[in-house]
């Protein structure tokens, strides 16, 4: 990856706390936007000590956590300091050598019990509820994390990492917060360096990839999940790991128009399965099985216009989904619909986007309701129609319209 320069823990904090911009910060703070720029550079120069209070108020973090040398310090003398405390680049507490006092044992299951309820939480509650919830729980992980040592203080950022996942998946794939869920995917990864948790830091990795493919940067994506795969392979990585990743790649290059690689990576990781793995699969990784190996084929056939094959995979999937996964039952339904309207059938693709719109109104899902109004606008030829008439009024109906503009 790229070689950052300038003063990236700085910035990091700054955009955490709100302040993109050095303008923004310098308005926060009370200074020229010049000062700021100079703070952002490999060797800022101490601040002011009225200056330097506010900053440290601001961002909630001391100025060496901010990346800047006290006067009289050298630059070894920094490196020691942030080596101390790597979490300050994302935003996480510094993490000293030694707590004043130290958090018992248990607080680690107690701790992660909740991380863990919060997980199977995801699938039914909605994310405009559970999101706040999961954030006041990486804050407690963040306060607690100084307070443990050993195995306690890596169970702890075990499950700070996987609260952050979770936060930032809320943040991609409920909210469409792109740039908010790539600050708080970087305090996951933190945290599992923390943690010393190659895998789970596998599965932030990859997840990064997600907003690039989005926005069409095949290359950016690329490289994130060649780092995921690096971290696998310290592992040792499950069956189920391993075809995921397959499987988010070939998510990004579908998004990238790469259908036909897409589709190898796919065959990879079916052959993966089957092949099965003495590793265990680690207890996080509940957004993927098989059949949804299989609903990631089906957009892919989709997208490469394999319509008869896409309906037949998808259908498939739609039998074999659990009833509690609703929020992929949406996306499956909008695949099924954008089929249909791909293949001219305008009555059979409301009747699945209406289907898709029944479950959004119990379980929202940014993505199934962009998967609906992706056949919306496939299905303009067809907008005098009854059937789409019909469907506009269950996607502009009061109760649709107002849960999509209130998540």
């Amino acid at each position: 990856m790229a070689r950052r320069v300038g003063n990236p823990r700085l910035k990091a904090a700054a955009v955490a706390a709100g302040y993109p911009t050095n303008e923004a910060l310098a308005e926060a703070i009370g200074v020229g936007t010049r000062q700021v720029g100079r703070w952002m550079t490999d060797t800022p120069p101490w601040p002011q000590p009225t200056v330097g209070q506010a900053l440290e108020r601001i961002l909630g973090q001391s100025l060496e956590s901010l990346g800047f040398t006290p006067p009289g310090g050298t630059a070894s003398t920094r490196a020691r300091r942030t080596a101390l405390a790597p979490a300050a680049e994302t935003g996480l507490v510094a993490v000293p050598t030694q707590a004043a006092t130290l958090q018992p044992a248990s607080v680690a299951d107690d701790y992660s019990a909740v991380t863990r309820a919060h997980r199977r939480l995801y699938w039914s509650l909605a994310p405009a509820t559970l999101h706040p919830a999961a954030l006041a729980h990486a804050t407690l992980g963040c306060t607690l994390l100084p307070e443990t040592a050993g195995h306690t203080k890596q169970l702890v950022a075990a499950a700070l990492a996987e609260t952050w996942l979770l936060a930032g998946r809320i943040e991609f794939f409920d909210m469409r917060d792109a740039d908010r869920a790539q600050q708080t995917l970087l305090r996951a990864l933190q945290a599992a360096g923390e943690a010393n948790d190659a895998l789970l830091g596998a599965a932030v990795l990859a997840h990064t990839a997600f907003a690039p493919a989005w926005a069409g940067d095949r290359e950016a994506a690329v490289e994130r999940m060649v780092a995921a795969r690096t971290y696998a392979r310290r592992g040792p990585p499950s069956a189920e790991l391993l075809a995921w990743l397959d499987a988010v790649e070939a998510e990004c290059e579908t998004r990238c128009d790469n259908t036909r690689t897409a589709l190898h990576l796919i065959g990879h990781a079916e052959d993966i399965l089957a092949r099965g793995s003495e590793h265990t699969n680690p207890e996080w990784l509940d957004w993927f099985t098989a059949v949804r190996l299989r609903a990631f084929k089906g957009n892919t056939q989709l997208k490469a216009g394999h319509l008869p094959q896409a309906r037949e995979t998808l259908l498939g999937v739609l039998d074999d989904l659990d009833a509690a996964e609703e929020k992929q039952t949406t996306v499956i339904l909008g695949d099924l619909a954008a089929v249909e309207a791909a293949a001219d059938h305008p009555e059979e693709a409301c009747g699945y986007a209406v289907r898709a719109l029944d479950q959004l109104e119990r379980t929202w899902y940014a993505m199934g309701m962009d998967r609906v109004r992706e056949v919306r606008r496939a299905l303009v030829p067809h907008q005098h129609e009854r059937c789409v008439r019909e469907l506009d009024d269950r996607l502009y109906g009061w109760l649709t319209t107002v849960s999509a503009l209130a998540r």
